[in-house]
């Protein structure tokens, strides 16, 4: 009798091991959800913000700079410099594609617009103008093809550029951005790839050329 008795509980422990072993588990699972949802949700209100700030900026800057006019062949310094944070504009024909640039690249920028990278150039300086976004902002840009223009927008005129080419590199390279080169150049960063958010391990790289105003030549006046 005594016997039947002690099979009968060691018989249980086992299963209740097991009973114990599966509500950790769910435990555990329903947790690993609701921290899922908390990150989407705050992901989705935090684009959802970017989107609202990014609309409001277009729209300030589209009251007080207007239709922009050809850049003329002398800027005053003192135009090449943020207002309320924001350098220029950029619009891109063939997607529809329009949104005010601040100043920086840090990641409280690159959620609410695109930014202007602070060691490159101004568009109508020699050298390289960079500029970043967040990926999920340029979800459509693979589309754009050799040739396709972007147009740089300032408060002392526009600058027309042509996309040369694209490439994926490693987040470390420094051979994607160069500053101080020959020529009038736009580059365009941003992650890799591109439906990834805060996940991607590559960045994605547009080069363009400026062609008007047409580019002095050195040596040429």
């Amino acid at each position: 009798m005594h016997a039947r008795r002690a099979f009968g509980r060691y018989a249980l422990a086992p299963a209740r091991r097991r009973f114990g072993l599966g509500r950790a588990l769910t435990v555990l699972w329903a947790g690993c959800l609701v921290a899922g949802i908390i990150m989407l949700s705050n992901f989705a209100f935090g684009m959802w913000r970017g989107v609202s700030d990014q609309q409001h900026l277009n729209q300030v800057w589209t009251y007080q700079i207007g239709p922009t006019k050809a850049a003329p062949k002398g800027v005053d310094p003192s135009l090449k410099r943020p207002v309320d944070g924001v350098d220029f504009a950029i619009r891109i024909p063939r997607l529809g594609y329009f949104a005010a640039i601040k100043e920086g690249i840090d990641s409280g920028v690159l959620y609410a617009s695109p930014g202007h990278y602070p060691t490159t150039r101004w568009p109508g300086d020699p050298g390289t103008v960079g500029v970043a976004a967040h990926n999920v902002y340029w979800i459509n840009f693979p589309q754009l093809a050799k040739g396709d223009e972007i147009d740089l927008e300032t408060r002392y005129g526009l600058y027309r550029y042509r996309l040369v080419s694209t490439e994926i590199v490693d987040p470390n390279s420094r051979t994607a951005l160069v500053t101080d080169v020959n020529g009038y150049h736009l580059t365009l960063t941003t992650c890799w790839p591109l439906w990834a958010g805060a996940f991607a391990t590559q960045r994605y790289i547009i080069h363009a050329d400026q062609v008007w105003p047409v580019p002095i030549r050195p040596g040429y006046t």
